[in-house]
C-alpha cells in the first residue's frame, strides 16, 4: 500500500511538490480551496508555465485533488505539508491568515485520535511556528518548519536537486520521518540541516538575506568601477574566484527583485527589530539596491538621446519566468518611459499582457516567441 501524504495548497509551489512526491510512489492528496482551479487539476487540463509540470500532471495516477480538508481524516493521512500563500504585510512582516484559516478548519474537525504532523512549507515570521504548535497541539498535531529554496522557472528541478533541505523539527522522530520523505525523491547530495523550528525560521530568511547582500555588494562595486573607469567584469570575476567568496550571485546587473528576496530581507529586518536587535545589514542591503537603481537610471539617461529607442529584452525578475513582482528591470523601464524616453519591451506574451494592464500606453512591445509564457 502506498504511503499517503497531504499537500494543503497546490498552487505553483505546492503542485510541483505534490507531483514530485507522486512521481516516486506516494499517494498524494492535494487539498485546494479554489474550486475552479481544483477542477482544472482533476481534469488535468491546467496549463502551467513551469517546466515539467504539465507533463508530470498528465502522467500522474496517484494525485487526488479535493477541496475538502476532512479527507485528511477520512484517508487517515498522518503527514501534512502546508503550502498556502503568506503574502507580505505593509510593515514588512508576513501575513499568516491563510495558515490560520487552515488551522481553524482542522480544529473544527475535532481532536485527532492519533498524532498527525504538519510541515509548514511557506515562509513564516520567526516564532510563528511555536504559536501554531501551541494552538494545534491539544488537537493532536505537531508543527515542524520545512520551507523551500526554489526559484520560479525551475521549481521541479530545484526541489529534486537542492543544496540543502531545511528541517525545523518539533522532535527527532518527526525530523527522521520528514527527512525520509525527502530522501525518496531528492536526487542531489543534499545537506539535511536539522534544528528547532525557530532556528529554521531564521535560517530561511537569513539565507535569502545573504544572497541579497551579495547581489547588492556586486552591484555597488560595479557602480564604483564604472564611475572610476575600471573593468567591472574583471574585478568581480577576480573577487568571486576566491573560494571563501565564490562567483554565484556576484555578477553586475540589475538589482535584486522577485517574490522572495526583497520580502525575506525586509522580514528579517522586521523580526530583528521585534526582538531588540536591529539588523543593520538588512536595511543597508535595501538601501544599496535603491542606490544602484538610481545609478542605472542616471546612466541610461546620460548615455542615450531622447530620440533613441531603448530596448529591454526581458523584464521578468528572472529569465524563463513570467513573474514581474518587484522586477528592477521593469521598474527601470517604467522610470525611463516616464522621463520621456521611447522604450520597447521584448518579452513573452504572458509578461506583455501583464505590463499592458499595469502600464497602458507606456511602452512599445515585441513578442519574443522563445520566452516562457
Amino acid at each position: 500500500m502506498k504511503q499517503k501524504i497531504a499537500v494543503v495548497g497546490v498552487g505553483k509551489l505546492g503542485l510541483c511538490f505534490a507531483l514530485n512526491l507522486e512521481m516516486v510512489g506516494f499517494e498524494v492528496w492535494g487539498v485546494e480551496a479554489n474550486h475552479d482551479y481544483a477542477i482544472q487539476l482533476r481534469r488535468k487540463d491546467f496549463d502551467s508555465d513551469e517546466p515539467q509540470v504539465n507533463e508530470m500532471l498528465l502522467a500522474s495516477s496517484s494525485l487526488i485533488i479535493s477541496d475538502d480538508i476532512s479527507r485528511i481524516f477520512q484517508e487517515d493521512i498522518v503527514d501534512i505539508f502546508l503550502m498556502v500563500a503568506t503574502p507580505s504585510l505593509p510593515d514588512g512582516g508576513y501575513d499568516h491568515s491563510q495558515i490560520e484559516r487552515v488551522a481553524d478548519r482542522l480544529m473544527a474537525l475535532g481532536k485527532s485520535e492519533k498524532s498527525r504532523h504538519i510541515y509548514i512549507g511557506c515562509t513564516t515570521m520567526p516564532g510563528y511556528c511555536a504559536q501554531l504548535a501551541k494552538k494545534l497541539g491539544e488537537f493532536g498535531y505537531t508543527i515542524s518548519y520545512n520551507p523551500e529554496f526554489i526559484a520560479q522557472g525551475s521549481i521541479v528541478r530545484d526541489q529534486q536537486f537542492p543544496d540543502q533541505v531545511l528541517i525545523g523539527e518539533c522532535n527527532e522522530e518527526v525530523g527522521d520521518r520528514l527527512q525520509a520523505i525527502y530522501q525518496a525523491f531528492v536526487k542531489s547530495e543534499a545537506v539535511y540541516c536539522r534544528m528547532d523550528p525557530l532556528s529554521a525560521e531564521i535560517t530561511k530568511l537569513a539565507t535569502n538575506c545573504f544572497l541579497t547582500t551579495k547581489i547588492s555588494f556586486a552591484n555597488s562595486i560595479g557602480d564604483l568601477a564604472k564611475t572610476a573607469g575600471a573593468d567591472v567584469n574583471s574585478i568581480l570575476k577576480a573577487v568571486g574566484s576566491d573560494s571563501r567568496i565564490g562567483g554565484k550571485y556576484l555578477g553586475y546587473g540589475f538589482g535584486f527583485g522577485g517574490p522572495c528576496f526583497p520580502r525575506d530581507n525586509r522580514a528579517l529586518g522586521k523580526y530583528a527589530e521585534s526582538v531588540g536587535y536591529p539588523l543593520r545589514i538588512s536595511n543597508a542591503t535595501d538601501q544599496v539596491n535603491e542606490e544602484h537603481f538610481q545609478f542605472q537610471l542616471k546612466n541610461y539617461l546620460e548615455s542615450s538621446s531622447s530620440s533613441e529607442i531603448i530596448v529591454f529584452e526581458g523584464v521578468a525578475y528572472k529569465q524563463g519566468t513570467t513573474q514581474i513582482t518587484e522586477s528592477q528591470q521593469l521598474r527601470l523601464a517604467v522610470a525611463l518611459a516616464k522621463e520621456g524616453r521611447k522604450v520597447t519591451i521584448k518579452d513573452s506574451v504572458g509578461v506583455i499582457d501583464q505590463i499592458r494592464q499595469l502600464h497602458p500606453g507606456l511602452f512599445q512591445f515585441e513578442t519574443d516567441l522563445s520566452a516562457v509564457g
